[in-house]
């Protein structure tokens, strides 16, 4: 018989719920939503709290659908398979707050900071949340669990990590500092949020048109790595500006000037590793920025010495960091 459980990565603006197959991490089937745990927490303020519904409750019964959804799919009865939540369900405004860990932080997860929540009528499921990692100045909820399970991966692939820079990207990028397989400190670097003010909401906006960036033209290339020349000779500040200047020149096109916005900030998140020479580093994006990180990398001169973690295989590390937490607490998976 084969052991399941349910892993839901539960961010600020999605929600993931998958079927696992823990031996081999095998995904069973996965269902997922933009019902984040912000719109989730709204609701609960405008229509639970009114009513009398606890805050856990309110999540309970939005976990309770889903699961419902994700057996109805699978053709599997989910009844008693204990979940692990990781990302910003442990939060203030998630399911229940559970306290950060702190540094050092073992990359084994075997210091996670977690929270059990025992099975009750009408959901019969043993629940833990994972909680985030915080140093004096900075935070990261999610992305822990990523890095436990993407070392793991490496691992098994008989690539073990002792010391890196671990490059996250995304809405708030993170560059996690790994020394003796520990995490000894990490910074976040504002770059998706940036990136969709200044295309969304700032004078820039009618300087600028999404380009798709499964497939980009080498011209939007071009503009890409113009952008990140730019941001290595001038301040951020200025260079944004050019963004509008391009486009009332006529020196490059709406979408070539989408892709030096992006090279800009992408430009500017990672030019403070190039001094950083003793430091391996390990790239770990998602499709939607994989092709735009590590052709930055390359232009920085930074491939030589960076570990480029592929999609597919990044894709599996939530799932892998989720499995190796809960099986560091002890906790039963159900059969």
């Amino acid at each position: 018989m084969r052991n399941y459980l349910l892993g839901c990565d539960w961010g600020t603006s999605s929600f993931r719920l998958r079927l696992i197959n823990t031996p081999n991490l095998d995904l069973v089937g996965e269902v997922t939503s933009s019902e984040g745990v912000a719109s989730t927490f709204n609701a609960w303020k405008n229509h639970g709290e009114t009513s009398g519904i606890s805050r856990e409750h309110f999540f309970r019964q939005h976990l309770k659908r889903q699961i419902d959804n994700l057996s109805e799919k699978v053709g599997i009865n989910l009844d008693t398979i204990s979940i692990v939540i990781s990302g910003m369900a442990s939060s203030s405004i998630g399911m229940d707050e559970v306290p950060y860990a702190t540094l050092p932080f073992p990359v084994d997860g075997s210091q996670a900071s977690v929270r059990r929540i025992d099975a009750q009528d009408g959901f019969p499921h043993d629940i833990t949340l994972i909680s985030g990692v915080r140093t004096t100045h900075d935070v990261m909820r999610g992305e822990e669990t990523q890095l436990i399970g993407v070392l793991a991966l490496l691992e098994t692939a008989r690539t073990r990590i002792d010391d890196a820079i671990l490059i996250v990207p995304g809405t708030h990028s993170k560059h996690i500092y790994i020394q003796n397989q520990q995490v000894t400190d990490f910074q976040t670097f504002m770059t998706g949020e940036v990136f969709n003010l200044m295309s969304h909401y700032s004078i820039l906006k009618d300087s600028v048109e999404p380009a798709n960036l499964i497939t980009l033209s080498t011209d939007e290339l071009d503009g890409f790595k113009l952008g990140l020349k730019e941001a290595m000779a001038t301040s951020t500040l200025t260079s944004l500006f050019r963004v509008r200047t391009n486009q009332l020149f006529d020196l490059l096109t709406k979408k070539q000037n989408t892709l030096y916005l992006s090279g800009l900030l992408i430009g500017a998140e990672l030019k403070s590793l190039i001094d950083k020479k003793d430091w391996p580093l390990i790239l770990c994006s998602g499709t939607n920025l994989y092709e735009l990180y590590k052709l930055a990398m390359e232009e920085l001169n930074l491939s030589e010495r960076t570990i480029t973690v592929p999609p597919d295989l990044n894709d599996k590390a939530t799932i892998a960091g989720q499995v190796k937490v809960i099986q560091g607490q002890l906790l039963p998976v159900n059969k």
